[in-house]
Parts: structure tokens; sequence; C-alpha cells
């Protein structure tokens, strides 16, 4: 006990400003704070666990506002220049409290201690915003712009469309309490969403319906019923905190999960069969052991920091883990059951640098400042070396002697070509979400055709011969018509099981063969 005569420590603030985060190997991120001006008090720089520094550039609603206002007067419609009510200096507040209006407009890499004379030359990725300090843009470390987005005039902060680089634009129409009651997809499936107590339904554009079930509420609200596209329904169960608990198939059969009550993890499952699996952890809540129906076990064993030291499967074959030292959160070796061991060599960053295989054959491999391999030496002097552009895109494989194979892409990132070393191109077509449609090579085209969902509907191969294909409500292979003229049907159970094939052709003299296979379980 203190006496009267001692004087106590100041008492702590009620609201302190979070500093670092340390983790359990001694990695520490580290945050520093602007100390004056507008921006006091918010973090402008980051010190990761490796020792890189960098850099947050903040900016302010009167900043952006006076960027703006510069900027129409240079634009060439100088005549008409923004005024403040278009872009006003200050944002009104909103349901959360004062918007103060700083945001993050980029992130530049500022120190590494791996590649300190190599630094990037322009911020890692870039932002932009409109004038009601909403995000409108987002740029790469190239300055290519990968996403947009578009907002509600009347509505602040509620998104009508967005869309990635070289795709379409999607879109959002909501009721008036703000939930989407309709997605507009003007190259794919377009969704319908219809709102009641306890009951959503949704309604793709080939006009297939589910509806969901809900239960609970103040965040808890689980959906507890579905109903499918075909008419089969699901069950599933939560506990009082909205944990899963049990879920039914369309079947009947019953899954259920028993769960830790403090931490949530999973203690067993039960089959609908009355199989029971049960599982085991430590009090970090790592699994330790598992315990299959049929007795046998599984075993996993830790260190004080919490690293995995042993695995041993269900066959008593135990494989152990080693490490450097205290602060090494990735295995230096691994020996398995036969006492075979490998060894691993990693970078500051977690990259692999070295492996050395149980015969002592080592692999290396480099990397470059964005993490991305660029060379992997092999014994004997082979080599493979990989480069990339500006937006970390890989443009070439070569190898030790020179032999070059290279890659080109589309806008939206598609690969669409690669040529070999011997000068041979083959070519990839896309749709608008990126599916392939076409491939050519040696002069030679395969061609795909799509529906709206996305399910290949039709396969032309080199020879111009047709493979056709159908489906069902929930996306599943129910008719096939080969090259050769055969069709083929599946037919499955509630739980999506294929349970019959039919084969259908023509036999040498021409006339129809039919063959049908069950599939029961036994």
């Amino acid at each position: 006990m203190p006496g009267a005569e001692d004087v106590l420590p100041a008492p702590l603030p009620p609201y302190r400003e979070l500093t670092g985060l340390a983790d359990r190997f001694g990695r520490t991120l580290t945050y520093r704070r602007e100390a004056a001006g507008d921006l006091t008090g918010e973090i402008t720089g980051v010190t990761d666990g490796a020792g890189r520094e960098f850099r947050l550039v903040l900016t302010t609603q009167a900043q952006r506002a006076e960027e703006a206002r510069t900027s129409s007067l240079s634009s060439s419609d100088s005549s008409r220049p923004l005024s403040a009510s278009a872009f006003p200096d200050t944002l009104p507040g909103t349901e959360y409290g004062p918007d103060r209006g700083i945001r993050l407009s980029a992130v530049w890499l500022m120190h590494d201690p791996a590649y300190p004379e190599s630094l990037p030359a322009a911020p890692l990725v870039r932002y932009t915003y409109t004038e009601a300090g909403e995000l409108l843009a987002v740029y790469d470390r190239s300055n290519t712009q990968v996403r947009a987005f578009t907002y509600d005039a009347q509505h602040p902060g509620r998104m009508v469309a967005h869309r990635y680089a070289g795709r379409p634009e999607m879109r959002y129409r909501y009721d008036d309490a703000g939930r989407v009651v309709e997605q507009l997809n003007p190259a794919g499936l377009s969704y319908r969403y219809q709102y009641e107590q306890d009951r959503i339904t949704v309604t793709d554009s080939l006009n297939r319906r589910e509806v969901l079930h809900t239960e609970g509420g103040a965040g808890l609200k689980r959906v507890v019923k579905k109903e499918l596209a075909d008419g089969s329904v699901t069950h599933s169960g939560y506990d009082a905190a909205g944990r899963l608990t049990a879920q039914t198939d369309a079947a009947g059969r019953r899954t259920e999960y028993g769960l830790n009550v403090v931490s949530g993890d999973i203690t067993d499952i039960t089959t609908p069969d009355g199989r029971e699996t049960k599982f085991y952890y430590n009090d970090g809540n790592q699994l330790t052991a598992v315990v299959s129906p049929d007795g046998l076990e599984s075993r996993r064993e830790y260190d004080e920091p919490g690293r995995l030291v042993s695995e041993t499967s269900r066959s008593g074959e135990t494989v152990r883990y080693r490490y450097d030292d205290a602060h090494s959160e990735l295995p230096a070796t691994t020996t398995d059951a036969t006492g075979s061991t490998r060894q691993m060599t990693w970078s500051r960053y977690g990259q692999l640098l070295a492996f050395t295989d149980c015969s002592g054959y080592q692999t290396r491999y480099e990397y470059d400042r964005f993490g991305q391999m660029t060379a992997v030496h092999r014994e004997e002097g082979i080599s493979l070396y990989r480069h990339y552009d500006n937006r970390g895109r890989l443009t070439s494989v070569k190898d030790a002697q020179g032999r070059e194979t290279q890659y080109e892409y589309n806008a939206a990132g598609d690969l669409t070509a690669v040529i070999t070393p011997d000068g041979n191109r083959s070519e990839t077509q896309y749709d608008a979400w990126g599916k392939a449609v076409s491939t050519t090579q040696g002069g030679l085209t395969r061609s795909m055709e799509y529906d709206a969902a996305g399910r290949v509907i039709s396969l032309t191969n080199e020879n111009g011969s047709h493979s056709d294909f159908s489906y069902d409500a929930l996306d599943r292979l129910v008719q096939q018509g080969g090259f050769d003229g055969r069709t083929q049907r599946y037919h499955y159970d509630l739980t999506g099981k294929l349970t019959q094939s039919e084969d259908e052709g023509l036999s040498p003299s021409g006339t129809t063969m039919n063959r049908t296979v069950s599939l029961t379980a036994r």
C-alpha cells in the first residue's frame, strides 16, 4: 500500500493511441502519426516487422477541392471553372459522426532493407475520390486504373456501379430502405432481390429462383432454410451466438457440429449415419488431435511459441519440424518417418530462398522487390529466369541457354498469347468476363460458347466437330452431345450425387444403341 506522502503516477488517459503491434516472434508493426497540422494524430507512416517503411499519403477535402479547381482552370474547358459548390472544402456529417474529409490517396515504399537502392519510383497504389469523398478509382503501381466506382448523387456513399479493368460495369438498384433490389450484369447473370419478413427471394435472369428464410436479429440473423431453384430444400441450425451447429441436406440427412462454448472451435462432427469425428485443441486453440469414427487418431504437437513441431498421421507416421531460433516462424528442416530430412532457407519476408531435398540436391530462388520470383537455379546449371511487366504480370521465362517463352495479356489481365522459343504462337480470345472463347495454335482453332450463367454450351474442336452441353437448374451437366455423335445423359439425387448415366449412340450398322449405368451406394 502506498503511504500518505507517496506521489502516485498520473492516471492513464481514457483514450490511448496505438503505436505498434508485436507478434510472438518479436516482429513489430509500428505506426507513425502526424504531430501537427490538419492531419494531427493520423497515421502517415508504417514500418512492418521486416523493416520495410511505408508512407501513407493522406489528403483533406480542402486539398482535393483546390486540386480539382486548379485542374479545371488548366483544362481545355477553362471558361467554365469548377465552382466551390461543385467540390466543397468540407464534407457534411454522417450518422456515425463528423467527417473530417481525410482520405488515403497513395502508399509509397520508402525503405526496403533487402533492396535499399532499388525503391519504386511510383506509389504502390493510388486512390482518387469524388467531390463527396467517395472512393472513385484505384490505380496499381503502374498507374493503371484497376477499379472504378459510381455513386448515387442523391444518396452519398451509395455505390450504384463498379467495374474492374477491362471488364463490364456492374450496376445496382436500391429500394427506399437502401437495400439492393437488382444487380445488373451486361455480360452475364443479373439478379433481382425481393425482401419480406424473414425471407429473401433471389431470381436470376434465367428466371431461376432461390428463397432464403432467416431467423434472428441484432447482428445474428442467419439463413435457416434455403429453397433451391429445383425445388429442393436445405436447413441450417445455429446456437445462441449465431454459430453453425447443424445442416440438413435436400435428402433430409442431418450433420451436427459440436462447439466449444467459449472459443467456438468445432469439437465433434456427427454425420447422418451417426459416425462421429472428435477434435481436440490446446490452450492456444491450435488443433492437437483428430479422432476418426474408426478410432484412428492423428496428432499435432507445438512448441511454446505455438509453432508446429510434429505431425503424426492416422497410420502412425510422424513428420518433425525444426526451427533455427526462437524468432523463426518457418521451419528450417523437416524430417519424415523414414528419417529423410529436407532443408529450407527463408528470406526476411518469408520467401523460400533455398530448398535441399533428402538427396542433397539444392534448388535456389530469387525474387524482385515486389516479391515476385525472378530466378530458379537447380543442380547442374539448370536455371530459369522470369521477367514481369510494370503491372506484375509474367512476360517471359528464359532458360540458361537463352531459350525464351513470352506471354502477352489484354487490359483485363487475361493471358492472350504464348510465344514459345521456336517462334510458335498460340492465342486465346476471351469474352467480356474473361472466359476463353477461342484458342488458336498452329493454325488450328478450338472455340467455346457459353450461356448467360457462364456454362459451356458448345465446344468446337480443331476439325470443326461440335460437342454440346445442357444443364439443370443447379448447373449440373445433364446432357452431352459428343464429337462422335453420341449422346450422354446424367441423373442426380437430391444431394447432387450422380446416380445414373445413359449412353446413346449408333452402332457400326447404323442402328441406335442405348446403355444405362446406375450408380448406387453399396
